[in-house]
């Protein structure tokens, strides 16, 4: 395990080798924006998995690879701040709100959305998403084309919507919701990065949909406060929050926050559901396989649910490969504080670090084959994912994405109904299929058109099909032990779900192991807890 620490170090450590070719003024801008995905790969084969570049006048150290990003990913705030790299969403979010608050603040303001992302709630969010698929294809009739990105866009804001932010914004704002939302997402432009605040169309559309929605956020605040009847999503969860000194939100930071809950839960799934569907229909042989587990387990009208998603590992093994290939955020950005150290070498304070899933993603050492789709690679027997930060597609650490479960959840929600009624096939050229790297959080190249074609003759199974986990034999153990790493765990409260005898979690997400050293009769429940827990946080070892 690589170690990073604040301490200080005995002799400084080398500088990161530096990319060669940086322009007066540019520095690498020029060619890191044209394509930021062959860049990054050009300077990990170049320089290794640390190197230096240039981006106008800041200066960017690449880190790549398991042990890269597991240095990057458990360095402290103090040293490694994610605040300070996303200033970029200042305008979007709001000022004083999550990435523009002191750390105190935003720690605060991040526990307060948690609720709605653990166990409980998580288990009715299920028949929504199915809802809205349905409703989608009412009307799609026995064939017909579609846009496969501004489908999965549209499906996604009202999954999301409806279940993360209310009726409201599903019903009674949509339009609107849809409009506004559009002109903030645009507003995540590169030049953010370094310039926020130029008068730029684009910009003042961004500012325009941030004022327009605290307006509306308002209004919805002054009609539920005459409510008697409290609804139980992340908007009455804001409403109702508390700072630890009693203070509650503004509407600027309630408002700020709703964004933040809808990107974080919306355009990096929307981009993912597109390329699993467009990944299927250009592999014939690997979409049979997912529809023949979908048929088995759920029939033609088998329940979808909570736990009927959690027992199709064909699927969810297609939506990792997928991640895999097609990572949302191709690279993730902190200010270095104090002076990071890793391997010998020192990152100086007032430089940036950036860690890149896409290109570790990439790494043959890592993944044999990489550009090979291959959903496989994370069976029983393979296992290509096990090594700690290998597989980063939602991040890792502390600031993992709260949202994975999430995430996971509504891309199997979404295909176990779309793939059982509809196949589908290309309409362009394989190759017309890319990614789009002009875009911040990378998707599909607009348009991606696909065709589709109604289902017949679909194979009833069995709904509900029992987990073949395989059960594990132990010839010697009298016992388990059961640790957690504090620093990955984010209070799902997944555990508690699966093994309420073995673990407790707190309103505040804090987890109390029950029994840390059971007996072996607890080993299938203990098991199941660390299978599904979201941050990977949970660890069990035989006696």
């Amino acid at each position: 395990m690589t170690k990073t620490t604040t301490e200080k170090p005995v002799a400084t450590g080398k500088e990161p080798p530096k990319m060669p070719g940086a322009l007066p003024l540019f520095g690498h801008m020029l060619e890191f924006g044209k394509n930021p995905f062959q860049y990054m790969m050009k300077l990990r084969l170049l320089l290794g998995e640390i190197g230096e570049f240039r981006m106008f006048h800041q200066k960017m150290v690449l880190m790549t690879g398991p042990e890269a990003n597991e240095a990057f990913f458990r360095a402290p705030d103090a040293q490694l701040d994610q605040s300070q790299a996303y200033k970029i969403m200042t305008p979007i979010f709001g000022k004083g709100v999550v990435f523009d608050a002191p750390p105190h603040k935003k720690d605060q303001q991040l526990k307060m959305l948690m609720p709605v992302l653990r166990d409980k709630p998580m288990r009715g969010y299920a028949q929504v998403i199915v809802q809205e698929v349905e409703q989608m294809v009412a009307d799609w009739g026995d064939s017909g084309e579609v846009d496969l990105l501004a489908f999965m866009k549209e499906l996604t804001i009202y999954t999301s919507s409806h279940c993360l932010l209310g009726d409201e914004f599903r019903y009674e704002l949509n339009e609107e919701f849809a409009k506004i939302y559009h002109d903030l997402e645009k507003g995540v432009n590169p030049l953010a990065f370094v310039f926020p605040y130029l008068p730029l169309p684009v910009f003042r559309r961004r500012d325009k949909a941030r004022a327009r929605l605290q307006e509306l956020v308002t209004g919805i605040i002054a009609k539920r406060a005459q409510k008697t009847e409290k609804s139980e999503d992340a908007f009455q969860l804001l409403i109702e929050a508390r700072y630890d000194d009693g203070s509650g939100l503004s509407p600027h930071e309630i408002t700020g926050m709703l964004i933040g809950t809808i990107f974080a839960g919306h355009h990096t799934t929307a981009g993912t559901a597109a390329w699993t569907l467009l990944e299927l229909a250009r592999r014939p042989e690997q979409l049979e396989k997912v529809l023949a587990e979908l048929d088995q387990h759920f029939g033609v009208d088998g329940e979808v649910t909570f736990q009927s998603l959690r027992e199709i590992p064909v699927l969810e093994n297609v939506i990792k490969e997928v991640l895999r290939l097609h990572p949302p955020l191709i690279f993730l950005i902190r200010k270095v504080m104090q002076d990071f150290h890793f391997k010998g070498y020192t990152v100086k304070a007032g430089k940036y670090v950036c860690a890149s899933p896409r290109v570790s993603h990439r790494l043959a050492e890592v993944f044999p084959d990489p550009e090979t789709f291959d959903p496989d690679r994370y069976s029983e027997a393979r296992q290509e994912d096990a090594q700690p930060f290998s597989w980063v597609a939602f991040g890792g650490g502390k600031h993992k994405c709260t949202g994975n479960a999430f995430a996971m959840l509504q891309l199997k929600a979404i295909f176990s109904i779309l793939l059982r009624r509809y196949t589908f096939e290309l309409i362009d050229d394989k190759d017309h299929y890319q990614d789009d790297f002009t875009q911040m959080v990378v998707q599909p190249l607009s348009p991606c058109r696909v065709r589709y074609v109604k289902r017949q003759n679909v194979v009833t199974g069995v709904a509900g099909l029992a987990d073949q986990a395989t059960q594990t034999t132990v010839a010697n153990a009298s016992g388990l032990h059961i640790s957690i790493d504090r620093e990955l765990c984010q209070g799902h409260a997944s555990c508690m779900g699966e093994a309420p005898e073995l673990f407790h979690v707190d309103e505040a997400g804090n987890v109390t192991i029950l029994q840390e050293n059971p007996l072996l009769d607890w080993l299938d429940k203990a098991r199941q807890a660390e299978k599904y827990c979201p941050s990977k946080a949970i660890k069990i070892e035989l006696n």
